[in-house]
């Protein structure tokens, strides 16, 4: 397992991060606890979790399984979704936000938290006031780092320009949606990390099990796109299926595990730091901790992606691409 810099902290994380969204839904305190130690046997040292994620319980969890080595870990969670049926139990406000912390705190039964992920932009409440309230828990040692998950370009530039002003504590990673079906972020996302010095985490590296080859197989009897309405929505386009296809044809034609290759896919790009990896169990989790022995140039890189649509630059001027514009300097 291979160790990188996330963005310009100075802290080491894994080259693979777990999340936990499994633990207390379908992985039970046993299999979370086998799928814990296997991570920690494989050097993972990056684990991720949200208050929403099992109502609570998958904090719980992890919390309980990070006591005896909770200074050797990098551990985040995230808020903003409804964690009740209150009418402030959710969003980004300074009211919603203290509570969400501490009640993670609690859960996690640890003093700080190292990364907070906004799990979305809260477009209902001032900027301002969500990113004070960060920085003042950041001030009570209560969190580390504040992060963004699922934010736009500018809703980051935007962030990172009001902490600036205002000397707040800055974002210093985020987390999105990447993988080979789902290329939006490198439009403007990942340059604009790069650019930055941001860490990035993306999650579904592997588009909800579409690029496993389970669906591609036949018809499972489980999974995310089995029972969950989100991700039939988020994937359920034929484009999706197609590129899953041809991406699992390419793999075992070429004698990959599709799993471990669209992981590592995501993990090459170089803006990335570390893909947000999950399970169901330990024989699943294996296939995605493979991904950390598998060797990905510039040449296999580029024929993967070549299997499904680039997305149009964000001027849109795609002619440019194409050699057909009036030139660069």
């Amino acid at each position: 397992m291979d160790y990188r810099f996330l963005g310009n902290t100075g802290v080491r994380v894994s080259e693979l991060c777990f999340g936990t969204m499994s633990f207390g839904a379908e992985a039970d305190p046993d299999t979370s606890a086998a799928m814990f130690r296997r991570c920690r046997e494989a050097g993972v040292n990056f684990f991720d979790t949200a208050d929403l994620y099992s109502d609570g319980r998958s904090e719980e969890i992890l919390g309980e399984l990070i006591q005896g080595c909770r200074d050797e870990i990098v551990l985040a969670t995230k808020a903003y979704f409804p964690t009740g049926n209150g009418p402030n139990e959710r969003g980004s406000s300074r009211y919603h936000l203290v509570r969400a912390v501490e009640a993670s705190l609690r859960r996690l039964g640890t003093d700080r938290i190292d990364i907070l992920y906004l799990h979305r932009f809260d477009e209902r409440t001032d900027l301002r006031q969500t990113l004070r309230a960060v920085d003042h828990l950041v001030e009570q040692g209560k969190i580390l780092y504040p992060a963004a998950s699922n934010f736009a370009a500018w809703q980051v530039a935007k962030s990172l320009g009001l902490q600036a002003m205002h000397d707040w504590a800055e974002l210093i990673c985020i987390q999105p949606m990447y993988n080979l079906l789902k290329r939006q972020a490198e439009v403007e996302l990942l340059p604009m990390a790069q650019s930055e010095n941001l860490g990035v985490v993306p999650y579904s590296p592997l588009a909800a099990g579409l690029l496993t080859g389970k669906y591609t197989d036949g018809d499972p009897d489980e999974g995310r796109l089995v029972g969950n309405d989100l991700y039939r929505a988020r994937y359920g386009e034929p484009t999706a299926n197609r590129g899953a296809a041809r991406f699992v044809e390419f793999a075992r034609e070429h004698g990959y595990d599709p799993v471990p290759l669209a992981v590592r896919w995501v993990a090459s790009h170089p803006a990335v730091t570390a893909p947000i990896i999950g399970a169901r169990n330990v024989e699943q989790l294996e296939g995605s901790l493979a991904a950390a022995d598998l060797k990905m140039d510039e040449a296999l890189r580029s024929e993967i992606s070549d299997l499904v649509p680039a997305p149009p630059p964000a001027t849109d001027r795609t002619e440019e691409q194409a050699g057909h514009g009036f030139g660069a300097r």
